[in-house]
């Protein structure tokens, strides 16, 4: 089947490009509808950078995007690639997220579509380092060049948890598979008015918390206060300050031994025996945070 996979790419590392393209590619995905979204504060050369980048694997991006990290800004471009991608199904994905399924995606579709849903759910796993260290993920020199990007990117970010449900208070669910009519809300958390009970939950491995994450956050607090980005209301920035505070309190990094983070073993290819147990929970019971909430168990 050719399944269009819908994503807007930011200023990632050229690895986690190459690592996120051969993992899609190992799904069986051909039909790469992606946008740069390059803001002003992208260091130069980025845009011929990440071109040259997909060039590599024959893909050319629809286009590039040079406003404002509004809060809406992705929403309105992934809206725009949907819409030329055309009628059928559509993989959404952000360029940090690398979603794994527990049989091929024709069979999850065929699964869903037996069902009378019209979207597939999915839940964040936050990949972070053994210690916690906001790391740059760059494959070793000397490293064979045939060497699976996936494997090393495991390698260096060998535990999944529960950072963004738990320590940040966001929202974790992932809307990984949607038909074309089906809109979905900003950050592809939801798809208003389809809410499938049942079906196995997309696992949404989640190396966002990379280096330069800190600055970035700080920025978004910054831009979004101010007014200079606009926002749909300050979830975004509270959720920025948790993380924020969290490393002023671990010296930099993440505590991976906080039991509520409940931190494993993760890799791309093995989802921990747990996952569906611990994942339908969180998807049918979670809400966001009262305000002033400083932990969700």
């Amino acid at each position: 089947m050719s399944l269009p996979l819908i994503a807007v790419i930011g200023p990632v590392e050229t690895p986690l490009l190459h690592a996120w393209v051969a993992h899609y590619r190992a799904l069986g995905v051909e039909d790469f509808h992606l946008a740069l979204h390059l803001p002003e504060h992208a260091p130069p050369g980025t845009e011929h950078r990440l071109r040259e980048t997909l060039a590599r694997y024959g893909i050319t991006p629809a286009l590039a995007d040079h406003s404002p990290w509004h809060e809406s800004t992705n929403a309105r471009i992934r809206d725009h690639l949907r819409a030329r991608a055309g009628n059928g199904w559509h993989l959404i994905a952000d360029s940090d997220e690398f979603h794994t399924f527990t049989t091929s995606l024709a069979d999850t579709i065929t699964t869903a579509e037996q069902a009378a849903h019209t979207v597939v759910r999915g839940l964040l796993l936050d990949r972070v380092t053994r210690d916690g260290a906001l790391t740059d993920w760059n494959p070793q020199e000397g490293e064979p060049s045939e060497a699976d990007p996936r494997e090393r990117l495991d390698t260096a970010y060998p535990l999944g948890g529960w950072l963004t449900h738990r320590l940040l208070l966001g929202d974790p669910r992932k809307i990984v598979l949607a038909r074309a009519d089906v809109p979905l809300a900003t950050g592809n958390h939801r798809a208003p008015g389809h809410h499938p009970a049942h079906g196995r939950v997309a696992t949404v491995h989640h190396f966002k918390w990379r280096a330069g994450i800190e600055a970035d956050l700080q920025r978004r607090i910054a831009r979004f206060a101010s007014g200079i980005w606009t926002e749909a209301s300050p979830a975004v920035r509270h959720e920025a300050a948790r993380f924020l505070n969290h490393l002023r309190q671990n010296n930099g990094r993440i505590d991976t031994t906080d039991p509520a983070l409940a931190f494993r073993p993760a890799t791309l290819d093995h989802t921990p025996s747990t996952w569906q147990d611990e994942a339908h929970p969180i998807l049918t019971r979670w809400r966001p945070a009262p305000p002033g909430t400083s932990r969700q168990r």
